[in-house]
């Protein structure tokens, strides 16, 4: 049996289709690139910075695969995040 980035899920090993079952293998580089935005702009912590985006309406949205924001760069989620604050 494969191990896909520590899932067993047989629907995430053969479809490539991005889905709300398996949008959360892309969340955590989105959250990275965005946490690296942020504290530029706004200095802080890391801690600070992921809090910050974890209890935003715009990773509400993120987890969410039907808004499409999983297409978004990390320039674009940080404007979304600044706009929608």
């Amino acid at each position: 049996m494969k191990l896909y980035h520590g899932s067993l899920d047989k629907d995430i090993l053969m479809n490539r289709e991005i889905t709300d079952k398996n949008l959360y293998l892309l969340l955590p580089s989105k959250v990275s690139l965005f946490v690296q935005l942020y504290i530029k702009e706004h200095g802080g912590s890391i801690i600070d910075a992921i809090r910050q985006f974890y209890h935003s309406n715009t990773y509400k949205a993120l987890e969410k695969e039907n808004t499409k924001l999983w297409h978004y760069g990390s320039v674009a989620l940080y404007e979304e995040f600044m706009d929608k604050k």
